[in-house]
């Protein structure tokens, strides 16, 4: 089965144990763990049943997809696209523990100044420098939002981009793919905007700390593959003195899985990691579930972070990674699929 991005449609202007641990602390910009520095060399996995699925609501949404996480205040804060058939937009949440997420109530963005039309793909992250929330996502062009207070739904400004439209390099090697996927994260110096293109292209811009937003560089390669062994949806964090990096991936079923890369430095060479179908980051081949597993698709979501801030830092040891998977049976028009949200937990550390 092969499914494709959060594309804008032609009309645009979804019961296994759920974990119940949280943070022993109530963090502000960080959860106060000491990192894990070093990674393992492989990855397994358990993974809960779906935790957030769409509600019966009027917006009769077919799927929730693509989360970013955070856990501040005591609190987890989700963002994720939310998918019909006519298109996409952005919801928040939050809720103070897993078993409390169906519950959590549903603020949908287009009812703020981010507005209706295509926006997908959400990354939250708090930039320390400025005191300020971010929120990076797609609208045909890499987006963002910015608010004061992560809490407050409607306090999101309306989107400005990063560039006036879609960089040549990019438009030069799309080929039949599409611009998706922006992903930020910083080190001392500079902030990274990382994006995908659906084909094989993997790249790279920057601009400095205390330019950020403003200033981003044009982008470069960074990584390049076939299409389907880099298609989409990059993580990219700090884990002690490396960076690890993260891409969805097709595997030769047609499923989704994970591979991954690390590197001393986020403009630097990627080495492989867990870098295959058959020894993935996370995949069908690595991640057990209770009975029957209610997915095969591994797909688009978000690590849960020792801070929130621009750092973009996990521990090395015990990732928590939410993310999107969908019946192994359904079919149909891609934008009518019923995703819902689970969350995997390491088990070999």
């Amino acid at each position: 089965m092969n499914f494709s991005q959060c594309l804008p449609s032609s009309s645009t202007v979804i019961p296994t144990t759920i974990p119940t641990t949280t943070p022993s602390t109530s963090p502000t910009t960080s959860s106060g763990a000491s990192p894990t520095a070093t990674l393992p060399s492989s990855f397994k996995w358990s993974s809960s049943g779906p935790l957030i699925y769409p509600k019966s609501d009027s917006h009769n949404l077919a799927a929730l997809k693509d989360p970013s996480i955070v856990f501040y205040n005591g609190a987890y804060h989700v963002f994720a696209s939310t998918a019909v058939e006519a298109g996409y937009n952005l919801v928040y949440l939050s809720f103070t523990d897993f078993n409390s997420a169906e519950s959590a109530t549903f603020h949908y963005l287009d009812a703020t100044p981010i507005s209706q039309g295509y926006r997908a793909a959400p990354q939250v992250f708090h930039m320390a420098p400025q005191n300020m929330w971010y929120l990076i996502y797609q609208d045909g062009n890499a987006a963002y939002s910015t608010n004061t207070d992560i809490t407050n739904p409607s306090g999101w400004t309306a989107p400005k981009t990063f560039y006036s439209g879609t960089p040549s390099i990019i438009t030069q090697n799309i080929g039949s793919g599409y611009w998706v996927d922006m992903w930020v994260i910083c080190d001392s110096s500079n902030c990274h905007l990382f994006s995908s293109d659906d084909n094989g292209h993997l790249y790279r811009s920057q601009t400095s700390i205390s330019n950020f937003p403003n200033g981003m560089s044009q982008p470069v390669i960074a990584k390049s593959d076939s299409p389907n062994n880099l298609f989409e949806a990059s993580n990219v964090y700090k884990v002690g003195s490396q960076y690890l990096l993260i891409v969805e991936c097709i595997g030769t079923d047609g499923r989704r899985y994970f591979r991954s890369w690390t590197s001393s430095s986020l403009s630097g060479t990627w080495n492989n990691l867990s870098a295959s179908q058959s020894t993935p980051f996370a995949g069908a081949a690595n991640v057990a579930f209770t009975g029957t597993a209610w997915t095969k698709d591994i797909s688009h979501g978000e690590a849960i972070r020792t801070n929130v801030d621009q750092t973009m830092s996990i521990d090395g040891c015990g990732i928590r990674y939410l993310y999107q998977g969908i019946d192994p049976n359904a079919s149909g028009d891609y934008n009518a699929l019923p995703w819902k949200l689970a969350l995997l937990t390491q088990t070999n550390c």
